[in-house]
């Protein structure tokens, strides 16, 4: 089944059920107004939006109307959790060895994650603003759970039931803001604005075999400026399973239905910096830091900039049939200018 939020009827949006190929669309006011309220009542209001979702598909929606993406927000407007990990150690180990650092061991088995803001989210085809294309704007691609209730101590074996949902994201960061805000200890702020998921949230079943052991097992597409950018596979080379990254939030507290865990920025290991392109036979990467870090290592230096205003981010995923699954991510950026 899929769903997205119109951004109408308030701050957290209205509710429709998306049919499968992303053509049209149905808002369900009886069963919920907002994706929230479905979460809530996710036992009882399941069955229901199966039906309508069944009845889009067969060519039967009532009240259907066209499915337009640049009409969504983010499937979650605002959300009461959002907690990002970073489940892809070779994006890690490729961090610290561009400054000269060894990866500690124990960060194979214990995930980093940080606690996002999540009071607002902006829409797949909303602007990414900054003030200062000095503060080194970059897109992360990720995948992302919605997540129903998880108690305190879940299992991962408990965790991975209560997967309800699954997006894809830009987790933007502004990476020029980063160091002096790790130096304090204290973690990401500033340098983490609003992040976007995609158009479409998806459950688990509709991705068939392509979702085994809580992961996510396609390529995420990646675009910049309209060229091909990444094209990693979101289940190879993720150290730690939604599950696992789910438990690791649980372990001291509950997780409320409509909580988002991310994955992190999807990276798959490769050959170095010429042979790791989209352009030179390799699948490429997720954000402009990861290739920056290979210039790094390989170079001495980093030649890639960052995103400047007018550029241009797309980001995807596709079925084996090379239909889109979550509708695409297309932000271009542009420079904050406050409303009066």
């Amino acid at each position: 089944m899929k769903l997205a939020t119109l951004k109408q009827g308030g701050r957290d949006g209205t509710l429709v059920v998306v049919s499968r190929d992303l053509a049209r669309c149905q808002a369900v006011p009886e069963i919920a107004k907002t994706l929230q309220q479905a979460l809530d009542n996710w036992g009882e209001a399941l069955a229901k939006l199966e039906l309508v979702y069944a009845m889009l598909n067969n060519g039967h929606g009532r009240h259907a109307i066209a499915f337009e993406p640049r009409h969504c927000n983010s499937p979650l407007p605002r959300a009461y959790q959002w907690a990002d990990g970073s489940a892809y150690i070779n994006h890690v180990e490729l961090v610290r060895k561009a400054r000269g650092a060894e990866l500690p061991p124990e960060f194979h088995v214990d995930p980093l994650m940080y606690q996002g803001g999540s009071d607002s989210f902006v829409g797949p085809c909303d602007p990414v603003l900054a003030c200062d294309e000095a503060w080194g704007i970059d897109f992360e691609a990720e995948v992302a759970v919605v997540t129903g209730d998880v108690p305190i101590g879940a299992t991962p074996e408990q965790c991975a039931k209560q997967i309800r949902l699954l997006m894809l994201v830009n987790d933007v960061s502004l990476r020029n803001l980063i160091p002096a805000e790790l130096a304090k200890g204290f973690g990401f702020l500033q340098s983490k604005p609003a992040s976007a998921f995609s158009p479409v949230a998806v459950t688990p079943d509709e991705l068939g075999e392509a979702w085994k052991d809580a992961k996510l097992h396609l390529p995420l597409l990646v675009e910049l400026n309209g060229k091909p950018f990444g094209k990693p596979n979101a289940g190879v080379d993720m150290t730690f399973s939604f599950a696992r990254l789910i438990a690791h939030v649980a372990k001291t507290r509950e997780l409320e239905a409509g909580s988002i865990v991310g994955s992190g920025t999807v990276s798959n290991k490769q050959g170095g910096l010429f042979g790791s392109s989209v352009a030179n036979g390799g699948v490429g990467y997720c954000c402009i830091a990861e290739l920056r870090m290979y210039e790094t290592i390989e170079g001495g230096k980093p030649k890639t900039p960052f995103m400047s205003f007018g550029d241009r981010v797309r980001i995807e995923m596709q079925d084996d049939h090379g239909a889109s699954i979550f509708g695409a991510i297309d932000q271009v950026v542009e420079r904050y200018s406050p409303t009066a």
